[in-house]
């Protein structure tokens, strides 16, 4: 028999690849920090001798969630200014409150309270856009979660840096720093078409070629943003994006709210990613993202939760419920974003927009072991007569159990390892003092 580090014994398996579908009776084994075999029960115990087996009677198993856009940090600044227009929110209360408190401190503290509510509801990987990027991805590598870096760049002054140039060689400092951390990657994080010129973005475009570095980019947010584009550019932000080159495999473009049937087409003929951040865009009212017609197109739509200021939680499974309801809605069709495609978007349609789709996102032999169990004997699960519908429709972070990335358990039974949730929490609340005052 083969040693093995971990064999994990569910109910059901979701391997979403190569579709979604609940089986019974598989197991997972897990050796150095990857699956090595999803196979029936009785085989395993065949042919595998593992350290610890783990039965998982009443869950279903599934990859970790992938939230392919946040700000970590800006857990901090839940609940900070709410139930605002993205104009006023942005720009008289969040962009002053950044300025006057964001440091590697804050920075530090946030993402310790984003990672540790994202772990407990069975996010095992985020795509970061805010300042001070290497002490998110210290307090990443030092927990165990897997991220995507963003190396923000602006034509704005801030605090972190004052110029283009500035932001693009902290940036590069950040790549070069991470480039042997197994669990930490980069991605060009250029703000918005309305923050960054033209220069920069070409700049931000060779940089990305040479590095082969996806660029994350919030794009088409709001119809205003669009119509202020139009305005003093006389180009729609997508058209300036790929006159530059950037609309391509590499673009992560975030909230696509505002999009013509043209602009669609050319997402999918670039092979271009969208992330929908439902919840955050309904809270700020900055408009409805044409999910169906993008998928039906053929463009890749991820799930973000955007920062807990614009949304007040982290939680995917809200994100995909959502996204699942309101794609029915904006459609006119209930058939519109079935459940099964929900759960693509929350793991492997993610992982693709990353470029981690061949490492994580799906239950595959050799893809790395990011995988979560969620207990689905609650009453509210009964009767169980479609677990894929079940997962999207009836369960919540809550109901996330374990959750494992790399192989390495990060929470058992509900329970954070690597964390002390006591500590974590009295850190937000010094800062929450801070803010109020």
């Amino acid at each position: 028999m083969q040693p093995i580090d971990a064999l994990i014994c569910p109910r059901w398996t979701l391997r979403v690849e190569p579709e979604v579908v609940a089986e019974e009776g598989l197991a997972l084994a897990i050796e150095a920090g990857r699956i090595v075999d999803v196979l029936p029960v009785g085989d395993a115990e065949r042919r595998y001798r593992p350290r610890v087996r783990h039965e998982r009677p009443t869950h279903a198993l599934l990859p970790g969630l992938v939230n392919a856009h946040t700000h970590s940090p800006m857990a901090l600044f839940r609940g900070f200014a709410d139930d605002l227009p993205l104009e006023i929110w942005l720009r008289e209360h969040i962009w002053p409150a950044e300025a006057r408190w964001v440091g590697p401190e804050l920075v530090a503290d946030g993402t310790r309270l984003a990672i540790a509510e994202m772990l407990a509801g069975g996010i095992t990987c985020f795509s970061d856009m805010y300042f001070h990027a290497d002490v998110t991805g210290s307090v990443a590598a030092e927990i165990g979660m897997r991220a995507v870096l963003g190396m923000i760049v602006l034509d704005i002054p801030t605090g972190y840096a004052k110029t283009a140039d500035e932001y693009l060689r902290k940036g590069l400092e950040i790549h070069d720093r991470f480039k042997a951390e197994p669990l930490i990657t980069t991605a060009f994080a250029p703000h918005a078409p309305y923050s960054v010129g033209d220069a920069t973005l070409a700049h931000v475009r060779r940089l990305a070629d040479e590095l082969d570095r996806p660029v994350h980019i919030h794009v088409h947010e709001t119809a205003a943003e669009v119509a202020e584009a139009v305005a003093s550019t006389g180009k729609r932000p997508l058209a300036r994006l790929a006159a530059l080159g950037l609309v391509n495999p590499g673009l992560i473009g975030v909230h696509a709210t505002a999009l013509t049937a043209g602009e669609i087409e050319l997402l999918a003929t670039a092979g271009a990613n969208v992330v929908h951040c439902p919840r955050s865009n309904l809270k700020l009212a900055s408009g409805l993202c044409p999910v169906a017609d993008l998928l039906r197109a053929g463009v890749n739509v991820a799930l973000g939760t955007d920062g807990a200021a614009s949304n007040n939680r982290l939680d995917l499974w809200a994100e995909l419920e959502t996204a699942a309801l309101l794609a029915k809605q904006v459609a006119g069709n209930a058939a519109a974003v079935p459940a099964a495609q929900a759960l693509r978007m929350a793991t492997i349609n993610g992982a693709r927009a990353l470029g981690l789709g061949g490492e994580i996102g799906s239950l595959v032999a050799g893809k790395a072991a990011d995988v979560i169990c969620v207990d689905l004997s609650g009453v509210e699960h009964h009767p169980m007569l479609d677990p894929v519908s079940q997962l999207v429709y009836a369960a919540s972070r809550h109901d996330v159990t374990d959750v494992w990335i790399a192989g390495e358990q990060l929470v058992a039974d509900r329970a954070l390892l690597r964390l002390d949730a006591a500590d974590v929490c009295a850190a937000a609340e010094r800062w929450a003092r801070q803010l109020r005052a």
